[in-house]
């Protein structure tokens, strides 16, 4: 026990223990876990799933369906699950709702909206940290071990693959992407894709290779190699997408992070950001 006045059991599993703050308000629908935590003026309405060892600080409101994995903490004044920011949604129409996975950090007034969808919730995954008042709009789908800097903006379907980190008050275009282990600095918008392992930090420019963020995940220094030759020799060059796509193909026949950058090339349906200009391959002294 916390200290808190009210306790009680779950559905899920025989005799799931949780404690609940008196000043909370829960859902006859709701479905507690072992070990949760509810803290002082909470309010959780519809269908709402708390795994075991969630831990809702104070002044949370979830707002069903929402599902939310184990072990994740939601800070004060965060909003999960509420309506979409979407005329075409109507109030009580039906949504998917929102998924957050495990072991997540939800921090103050965080933002995390419906789907518009009603069979594919607006996904947080696991080891998400959403720093204060970052936002994740609806349809959204935010992979894993991603960080999001204190206002981060993601708007409708926009799409964070694993190992992202984005500075604060950086945002992204509705239906953009951002590729793996791509990093976005602060304050830079992004209206087109980012492509894996580069970073931005520009509107719509690729500055760099990503070489702190690949070197951590423990990619071969040929592989890293491999992916700045394709930076300067490719990606500075202003090719027109099938060319650039073929180029990355070529480059990428024995070295699967290439590869993958082609896969992210091919599957794009927005405009692609480039490196910052052309001829920086020669300066630069890159072979």
């Amino acid at each position: 026990m916390t200290g808190y006045e009210r306790a009680g059991h779950s559905t899920i599993g025989p005799m799931a223990s949780y404690t609940i703050h008196p000043t909370s308000v829960i859902s006859a629908e709701s479905e507690l876990s072992e070990g949760v935590e509810i803290g002082p003026w909470c309010v959780l309405t519809g269908r709402v799933r708390l795994g075991p060892g969630v831990r809702l600080v104070a002044n949370v409101h979830l707002n069903g369906p929402v599902d939310v994995g184990e072990g994740t903490i939601l800070y004060p004044g965060a909003c999960i699950g509420f309506p979409p920011q979407d005329y075409k949604f109507k109030l009580g129409d039906t949504t998917a709702g929102v998924r957050i996975g495990r072991d997540c950090l939800i921090r103050e007034h965080v933002t995390v909206h419906a789907a518009t969808k009603k069979d594919i919730p607006t996904t947080i995954g696991d080891k998400v940290f959403m720093m204060v008042s970052s936002h994740a709009g609806h349809d959204v789908t935010v992979g894993n071990n991603v960080i999001l800097g204190n206002s981060v903006l993601l708007a409708g379907h926009v799409r964070i693959h694993d190992g992202v980190i984005m500075g604060g008050n950086a945002a992204i275009h509705q239906f953009a992407q951002v590729g793996r282990l791509a990093f976005v600095s602060g304050l830079t918008a992004c209206p087109g894709d980012i492509l894996p392992f580069c970073v931005s930090g520009e509107r719509n420019i690729l500055n760099s290779v990503n070489l702190v963020g690949m070197r951590r995940a423990g990619f071969p220094r040929e592989h890293i190699t491999a992916v700045r030759n394709v930076f300067w020799h490719v990606l500075c060059q202003r090719l027109p997408r099938p060319e650039m796509l073929a180029a990355l193909e070529e480059h990428g026949r024995n070295c699967p992070p290439v590869m993958e950058m082609a896969e992210f090339v091919r599957g794009s349906k927005r405009p692609i950001a480039r490196g910052r200009r052309a001829g920086m391959a020669e300066e630069a002294g890159v072979q």
